[in-house]
């Protein structure tokens, strides 16, 4: 059987659903470390940079784009009522979830001022944007007209923000002066003045969103499996070397501004990586180590919305501590206890995970 045979044959590719489980699985251990200290690579940089951590949203994010790809494709890309209430049905609900979580870790927290203090913005909430706008675009628009709108919001966006990549400015910054004038800041991220998923980088997180459709369009094209490796490894090469420029030019890459030096080097790892994974499990088909990725993969948004449920109800419940504590009390050393915890955690989750993979369970939302 010929690789372009073997990927019409199966009806979804095992990579990209092993991308996305390894992605929640990295999403849910760097959320969930315990006590006062964490590995460096297990947190955000504060400002400019790129930690192992910072790869993670924008991962999932990319596998977003790539999905929208094939699930519009089965329908032809035809705009009907169903289709748009399917999409605008989704994007709601998924911001809605979002809002749910944010009340869900304030009330078990003690926190009762749900709507005076209610934060707006979050993971969920920028998926839903980004997969809501995109989804609608591609049923007009063809795949190089999306992706001249994303080149024109990364211009358009560096020049907005101009110099506001200081640190000692942020109070100053752009985004966060919008996102108070427009929600408040009762309503936004607290721990830092600018909120890592406000308003105005969700441009920028919309044509990240693109980027992933366009490498969509490339993995259910009729060609060879070879000739697509081949070609995504050239957008990987193109938009890194892109994004390295823009580095040099004085866009350093930041997460929490969303810059277009992030966007456009972390996509290119996550093409890199989804070529890798291409290569050992579709075309080599060595798949057996990769089982329980696919399990988290197959209902990464139930696993990922699960666990955001349980981890602030582990410390509501007076759980979460002595867990921790026991597991220091074997592990002296704060960070490796905090890692096992992370890691145990996720644990229960691949459990979770593999359960409903094993039932042949696929929860959608």
């Amino acid at each position: 059987m010929s690789d372009t045979e073997m990927l019409q044959k199966n009806k979804r590719l095992v990579s990209l659903d092993v991308l996305r489980g390894l992605t929640v699985a990295c999403m849910i251990l760097v959320n969930n470390g315990a006590g006062p200290d964490t590995y460096a690579p297990l947190k955000h940089s504060v400002w400019n940079g790129l930690t192992p951590c910072d790869l993670v949203f924008p991962f999932f994010l990319f596998m977003v784009g790539v999905s929208i790809f094939v699930s519009l494709n089965k329908s032809g890309f035809k705009p009907t009522s169903s289709t748009i209430k399917k999409i605008l049905k989704r994007a709601v609900l998924l911001f809605v979830i979002g809002l749910l979580l944010h009340m869900w870790d304030m009330a078990t927290k003690g926190n009762w001022n749900l709507f005076s203090e209610l934060r707006v913005w979050g993971v969920l909430q920028r998926i839903a944007l980004c997969y809501g706008i995109v989804s609608l675009l591609a049923l007009w628009l063809d795949w190089k007209k999306l992706l001249c709108i994303a080149v024109v919001l990364l211009v358009g966006y560096s020049f907005l923000l101009s110099s506001a990549y200081g640190y000692e400015m942020l109070e100053q910054n752009i985004i966060a002066i919008v996102d108070r004038y427009v929600f408040g800041q009762a309503h936004l991220y607290h721990k830092s003045p600018v909120d890592p998923e406000g308003l105005l980088s969700t441009f920028p997180a919309i044509s990240h969103t693109v980027i992933g459709f366009v490498v969509g369009r490339i993995l259910v094209s009729p060609k060879d499996l070879n000739r697509k490796v081949k070609e995504i490894v050239s957008y990987a090469f193109s938009i890194g070397l892109i994004g390295v420029n823009l580095i040099m030019d004085g866009i350093p890459l930041n997460k929490r501004i969303w810059s277009a030096s992030y966007v456009l080097v972390t996509c290119a790892i996550a093409m890199v990586t989804l070529v890798v994974l291409l290569l050992i499990i579709d075309k080599w088909e060595k798949k057996r180590w990769c089982k329980l990725f696919q399990a988290f993969g197959m209902n990464a948004f139930f696993i990922y919305v699960l666990s955001e449920i349980i981890a602030p109800a582990l410390s509501h419940w007076g759980l979460k501590a002595p867990i921790y504590e026991g597991i220091n009390a074997l592990v002296s050393n704060t960070y490796s206890a905090s890692l096992i915890y992370a890691l145990l955690f996720v644990a229960f989750m691949a459990i979770v995970a593999s359960i409903l993979w094993k039932k042949k369970i696929v929860i959608k939302i």
